[in-house]
């Protein structure tokens, strides 16, 4: 093998012949300038073994050719001059597996074009791969080869620089031209664009608060919601803005917290209620009244507070009592009860023994006050 050096000392046309298939220039950063687009090199009655011939390609331009499509393969077929060896494409077995080497990215089953009964690795470390330029037989086809043959180098210049695509793309190269392969998320034609979602507003009674790391409401914006005193969240707490441009949730609303449904008033009493916002929900009051002769136990109005609960329970009504009464001394005494004894509107009734005479009322009646109407009579 002649040494690396006496390669380049080689005649530019005994080195090298350039298919350029053709050089675009785009204004990609608003200034002055642009970017060439991928040519292919190939060296000229010169063959190579594999890790030569990258070397050889690396010297001058980017690296071995990676075949990204069959159109490509269709154009290289064309273009280049038969070569008895055949060419070294960047594709070599590293730890088993078939991989670009500029790329370091592994071949993938959708993008093998191994001719007929390839690879079938005869022999040791036929580790390397080659194409069959203008063969007849499997034409533009791979073959596994030992890696200390010789063959042409094929190599390729990029069009892709740091400057072609935004942060959130993979530029890929095609022939004579490149693309911006946008990240999930990015649109545009560098992939500079985020996404974007609907417009968030605050709910009725609540507010949001968003963070927007690729613009407003685009994609990775999130938003939290936020619900008033006395209302809750109905939905999600927290929104994500998708690659999709749907949120992934619906936006959440506030709704008014519901205290328990209360029963009828009192028994005996009415219960009076004000529902500034809805039945028996926040801010809603409730008032308690008894009928008369009916005492109130319990709170006269319960509120319905921030947290969906009753600051009490609902109030009863309790009859009013008197004092006991006792027959006069000599007398007698008989009571009517429609209520218990000694209640408000229990009535006795007054009688005194053969020879007594009764000083005071007849009859007393337990009034709403609590009091009877007199005091108890007496048998002289």
């Amino acid at each position: 093998m002649l040494p690396w050096s006496n390669y380049l000392r080689q005649s530019l046309y005994n080195r090298l012949l350039v298919i350029l298939l053709m050089t675009i220039y785009q204004d990609l950063t608003g200034e002055t300038g642009g970017v060439q687009a991928w040519t292919y090199n190939y060296s000229v009655n010169q063959n190579l073994d594999w890790d030569s011939a990258r070397q050889w390609c690396r010297q001058d331009y980017t690296d071995m050719v990676a075949i990204q499509n069959q159109e490509e393969i269709v154009y290289l077929n064309t273009m280049l001059p038969k070569n008895s060896q055949y060419y070294w494409i960047g594709l070599r077995k590293v730890n088993e597996m078939w991989t670009w080497t500029g790329t370091n990215k592994t071949l993938t089953k959708e993008a093998e074009n191994w001719a007929v009964g390839e690879p079938n690795n005869i022999g040791d470390g036929q580790d390397c791969v080659e194409i069959y330029i203008k063969r007849g037989k499997d034409e533009a086809k791979w073959n596994d080869e030992r890696c200390t043959k010789k063959k042409g180098a094929l190599c390729y210049t990029a069009s892709c620089s740091e400057h072609c695509c935004s942060a959130h793309a993979e530029c890929l190269e095609n022939i004579g031209n490149y693309t911006c392969q946008c990240d999930p998320g990015f649109k545009g034609p560098r992939c500079q664009e985020a996404v974007e979602c609907d417009t968030v507003s605050d709910p009725e009674q609540g507010s949001v608060n968003c963070d927007h790391p690729h613009g407003l409401f685009a994609f990775n914006s999130s938003c939290q919601f936020h619900c008033a005193r006395g209302y809750q969240l109905q939905g999600a707490s927290q929104l994500f803005c998708q690659a999709t441009g749907f949120w992934d949730h619906p936006a959440a609303q506030c709704q008014v917290k519901q205290c328990p449904a209360l029963d009828s008033g009192p028994h005996r009493g009415t219960m009076n209620c004000s529902n500034p916002i809805a039945l028996h929900s926040y801010n809603s009051t409730c008032e308690f009244n008894c009928d008369l002769g009916f005492d109130l136990i319990g709170p006269d109005r319960i509120h319905c507070d921030h947290t969906g609960q009753w600051t009490g329970n609902v109030s009863t009504c309790t009859v009013v009592r008197c004092g006991p009464l006792s027959p006069p001394a000599m007398g007698n005494m008989s009571c009517v009860d429609p209520l218990g004894a000694s209640s408000f509107t229990s009535s006795c009734g007054f009688s005194c023994e053969e020879g007594y005479l009764l000083r005071g009322d007849t009859n007393l009646t337990c009034l709403s006050t609590g009091q009877w109407t007199n005091h108890t009579p007496a048998c002289e």
